[in-house]
């Protein structure tokens, strides 16, 4: 084989961790929009190369997170009420067709996961949980529909709106409605009336993005 072969496993490693604790930092905001991210200090921070830092602000640029500027570099992407509505319309599209596919294809693990789910995300009173929690009910419910590039496309989508969506929860109290509409969207795959459940999503989100836009503009 004619390639020259050296080990990456750990520059691959080292990005992976550096690309997890940046985003995880920007979803929970202690990385603000428009701060800075720069290079030597990261590479500073992780105790590694400036390699695997590129690596892994170059993966967060991709999923939205972050964006390059002229003589800034790397800074925290910030959001438009525009492009919010984009990512809920494209969310609206998306995710009821998957929850179709999936329904058929749902176990009790799945359901009981699911509920557990639930269960966890009424509980929560930390806003930090929130958004980590609802992600995980979404995505208990749509494993089973086997479509992993819809998914894959649907995380990045999340990654950007994740943000706003918590402070929409928090400041519009709509923990509450939340909750009450996931309960009703696991009782129709439990009946496995799979339209039923992708409607109930399709309305899940639009109500998201409503609530949202009214707080936006507040």
């Amino acid at each position: 084989m004619k390639i020259q072969a050296y080990d990456i496993s750990r520059q691959a490693s080292a990005a992976t961790l550096i690309f997890d604790a940046i985003r995880q930092a920007i979803l929970n905001g202690d990385l603000t929009q428009g701060e800075p991210l720069r290079q030597e200090d990261i590479a500073r921070a992780f105790n590694v190369s400036r390699v695997p830092v590129r690596e892994a602000l170059l993966k967060l640029e991709q999923h939205g997170l972050i964006t390059s500027q002229r003589y800034k570099g790397a800074v925290v992407a910030g959001l438009s009420l525009e492009e919010a509505n984009e990512i809920f319309e494209f969310r609206a599209l998306l995710e009821p067709e998957i929850i179709r596919r999936a329904v058929p294809h749902m176990s009790p693990e799945i359901m009981e996961a699911a509920a557990n789910c639930c269960e966890a995300f009424g509980r929560a009173d930390d806003p930090m949980q929130w958004g980590d929690l609802n992600r995980r009910f979404h995505k208990t419910l749509y494993a089973p529909s086997g479509l992993a590039y819809h998914m894959e496309m649907l995380d990045k989508a999340m990654d950007r709106i994740d943000p706003y969506l918590r402070a929409q929860l928090l400041l519009s109290e709509g923990m509450q409605r939340a909750n009450r509409e996931h309960l009703m969207i696991v009782d129709a795959c439990k009946s496995g009336k799979a339209d039923t459940a992708a409607d109930l999503t399709r309305q899940h989100i639009l109500g998201a993005q409503e609530s949202l836009s009214r707080y936006w503009k507040k």
